[in-house]
């Protein structure tokens, strides 16, 4: 786990201070002198797991979330690299022992050493906070080779997230400016329309409309360039322009990219009475859940 540039110190056998907060494990310096954790997967993700998802949720839905969170790990590990992730959104929220939380450590104990697997690998996860009512496919979001167990599920359970529904009311100015590379040697921009939605329904194709002609534009790199806290998904429902005439009325649903693992949908099924396993086996169907030995 590369924790970054800073001060580390050595606390006990298996713990240490990095930048005045406690870690498990221990650690070295890498040749650039950032400090990288070496830490037993499990106590990593005793971590991980209340960070990456509420620890007042339901164990089942937590224990999804461990399932999922290790099997990362593994999926994800490379012997000839100094380290396997790092500790933020862009792999999975690692805080150390303040992350910790008790009933993410139980989640954690109750799957000790389970992961999803397909076709005699590990399988590739993914989880996100809302599908805002059905999952991504996999290929659709990153276009990669089509996963059978990540084309995308209907999910009936994430409608408690208050990232369901969602509306933004963006400048066309703010958009213009963002998207300045794409309307290159255009004119004024005056509305954006989807031209093309994927079987989720999520934008594809997003037209961007001036007044001396129109470009398309994938929907991702549209996101990326509005900003993703800005627009939460591409599960757009409608874009309005609004009587101002400068202005978009932007409706959509869901946080997140929405491949595999719904989080809210994972909570909404633990409330409903399934299993860790039954909430694995809908967002990732035809994996198998094995019990790995000896691998830590």
């Amino acid at each position: 786990m590369l924790l970054g540039p800073g001060n580390a110190a050595p606390i006990s056998a298996q713990s240490f201070d990095f930048n005045g907060k406690l870690y498990r494990g221990t650690f070295e310096r890498a040749g650039d002198g950032q400090i990288v954790n070496l830490i037993d997967i499990e106590r990593y993700l005793y971590s991980v797991v209340s960070r990456e998802m509420p620890a007042g949720w339901p164990g089942a839905s937590l224990e999804a979330q461990s399932i999922c969170a290790r099997t990362y790990v593994l999926q994800r590990s490379d012997p000839r690299r100094a380290y396997d992730l790092v500790p933020s959104e862009l792999d999975q929220v690692y805080e150390g022992v303040a992350g910790e939380t008790p009933s993410g450590t139980a989640a954690v104990d109750a799957t000790a050493g389970q992961v999803l697997s397909y076709g005699g690998g590990f399988a590739q996860v993914a989880y996100s906070s809302c599908c805002g009512g059905h999952t991504e496919s996999s290929s659709d979001a990153w276009g990669r080779a089509a996963l059978p167990y990540l084309q995308g599920v209907l999910c009936l359970w994430c409608d408690a997230s208050p990232n369901y529904r969602w509306s933004r009311n963006l400048s066309l100015a703010s958009i213009a400016q963002r998207c300045a590379p794409e309307l290159a040697m255009l004119g004024t921009l005056q509305d954006v329309q989807i031209v093309q939605r994927d079987a989720s329904g999520r934008a594809l194709t997003l037209e961007l409309v001036t007044d001396r002609g129109s470009t398309t534009v994938p929907g991702s790199a549209f996101r990326r360039a509005v900003g993703t806290r800005v627009l939460p998904s591409l599960l757009l429902t409608s874009i309005a322009r609004l009587p101002d005439g400068d202005s978009l009325l932007i409706e959509g649903g869901g946080l997140g990219h929405g491949v595999g693992l719904c989080q809210w949908g994972a909570r909404g099924m633990a409330f409903s009475g399934r299993r860790s396993i039954d909430i694995l086996n809908y967002y990732f169907p035809g994996t198998d859940l094995e019990n790995l030995t000896g691998y830590r």
